[in-house]
């Protein structure tokens, strides 16, 4: 209980470092980071017709214009020279293993939700080029935290994008460093997702490894997965199972041997042929 009324206090002290709703988005102070769009010299606006949606997608576009609409974060135009139509597109989940009509198990991904997305294809034909062209947002995610923890990371922090976990040796010192970092999301308008934080944890799941004490280890969900994958019948299974196993090859002596005779088989017109031997 000590611990927990340490922690709350902690939180208490820096809240603005805390969004439960998208108005409490304040924008990221232009002192630490700031991105410019800038356009190539007579290059003309293009206005784009929006594509037929079906009635789901509809609903997922109105919803959220409304949730933008309502935080503040955009406004009605008329008159605009640039126009980008909208898609919407599943978000994906896990990968799981699904048994199809003929009594075959697949691997299938599952769909969380949807996502409304922006098509900026002729935005960025016009947009002039430089290290951080539009279409890479992780770059300037990776710059703009950078720019805010340049001083903490690998000290008190790791930083992957816009994820990021902070670490201490004993409970004290974790929390030392969390109000370091909390502290600093205040001092720079960087608003953390209330509903992705997690606090004072002993382990956990970190960019599709178990991190604890004992190190890093591997997800045992994802192993399972890879287990009940079913036995390839082409190129691109082999080239999916290869995928799913190679994310974990530093955990397996010898990966690349082991694998060879998979490898072997992406070849180009190398007889597919899989079997026990």
């Amino acid at each position: 209980m000590e611990e927990e009324k340490k922690l709350v206090e902690v939180l208490k002290a820096n809240e603005g470092a805390i969004g439960w709703t998208l108005s409490d988005l304040k924008g990221i102070s232009p002192s630490y980071c700031m991105h410019r769009i800038l356009m190539q010299q007579d290059y003309r606006p293009m206005a784009q017709p929006q594509r037929r949606l079906n009635p789901t997608m509809k609903e997922v576009v109105r919803k959220e214009v409304i949730k933008l609409l309502e935080a503040g974060m955009i406004y009605p135009i008329s008159d605009s020279a640039w126009v980008s139509p909208v898609q919407v597109v599943p978000k994906k989940g896990g990968m799981i293993v699904v048994m199809n009509d003929k009594n075959e198990l697949i691997p299938t991904r599952t769909v969380t939700g949807w996502q409304m997305c922006i098509d900026y294809r002729k935005l960025n034909q016009a947009t002039r080029k430089d290290h951080f062209p539009l279409p890479f947002m992780d770059q300037m995610l990776e710059r703009c935290m950078l720019a805010i923890f340049s001083d903490v990371v690998e000290k008190c922090i790791e930083i992957f994008m816009d994820d990021f976990s902070v670490f201490g040796a004993s409970f004290d010192a974790c929390l030392e460093n969390l109000n370091i970092v909390l502290r600093r999301c205040v001092e720079t308008n960087l608003v953390l997702n209330w509903e992705k934080c997690h606090f004072m944890v002993t382990e956990g799941i970190v960019l599709g490894h178990k991190i604890s004490r004992k190190g890093i280890e591997v997800d045992p969900t994802k192993v399972e997965v890879i287990s009940k994958l079913p036995p390839p019948t082409n190129v691109k299974g082999i080239r999916s199972f290869l995928g799913h196993a190679g994310f974990y090859r530093r955990f397996i002596q010898d990966f690349s041997k082991i694998a060879k005779p998979l490898s072997n088989l992406l070849v180009k017109d190398v007889k597919f042929q899989f079997d026990d031997n």
